[in-house]
């Protein structure tokens, strides 16, 4: 069951270099988990990644996953499209993705940051972890931003490819996804976002809040 089966344009920012849209879905965290994750697929890919077991935004978890997301009862999941400006002046894709992208997730993981709190909700972020240039958990030392730190939904063994496609009805997008690959670079959301619409030159962040307690008429993004 999906609340919304056709997800809506809920913002849009524009500046000078670039168009970012804002798309939501929301479903019961039990049919996501049941339909859109593949703990075995997608915790393999991140055993390929050199963040794994080095960076405490990325598996293996303390706790259990399956227990963890279980406890809530909605996922809001919210994909911002990144359209560049002025594509014909790209010289480096990979370079000028990674620049956009981490412009939008400050603006994105702020604000899922605040819809926590007002919704007693668990954000996960899209992508690698931005919060240092190198991580402690290599040095065996705690996280200097556990208040911060958010996993992925891939870390999570979520299909990224197919939430886009069918949820949020990005259906170029994740068509790319489910083609592209993995990377080993620990930007692999973000290469593969890259390679999704290369022709048209867009982005795709993808994150999502878990909320505890359903309120239809006071859960907007």
């Amino acid at each position: 069951m999906i609340y919304k089966n056709k997800p809506y344009l809920c913002d849009m920012k524009t500046s000078k270099d670039y168009i970012a849209e804002d798309f939501t879905a929301t479903i019961p965290v039990a049919d996501y988990m049941a339909h859109y994750r593949d703990a075995e697929k997608f915790i393999g890919f991140c055993r390929q990644c050199r963040r794994y077991n080095t960076c405490w935004a990325c598996p293996p978890f303390a706790f259990d996953v399956d227990q963890y997301l279980s406890h809530y009862e909605l996922a809001l999941i919210i994909g911002t499209k990144i359209t560049p400006s002025y594509p014909e002046k790209i010289t480096d894709t990979i370079s000028y993705g990674n620049e956009l992208m981490e412009t939008e997730r400050k603006r994105t993981d702020d604000l899922l940051l605040e819809l926590e709190k007002t919704h007693n909700g668990r954000a996960f972020f899209p992508g690698s972890c931005l919060l240092c240039s190198s991580c402690t958990r290599a040095e065996g030392k705690p996280c200097l931003y556990p208040k911060r730190v958010r996993p992925s939904l891939e870390a999570c063994g979520f299909d990224i490819g197919k939430t886009s496609s069918e949820l949020l009805n990005r259906v170029e997008m994740g068509r790319a996804w489910e083609n592209a690959g993995v990377s080993n670079t620990g930007q692999w959301n973000i290469l593969h976002s890259e390679r999704a619409c290369q022709s048209q030159y867009c982005l795709l962040n993808i994150s999502i809040i878990l909320i505890l307690n359903w309120q239809s008429n006071n859960c907007k993004f």
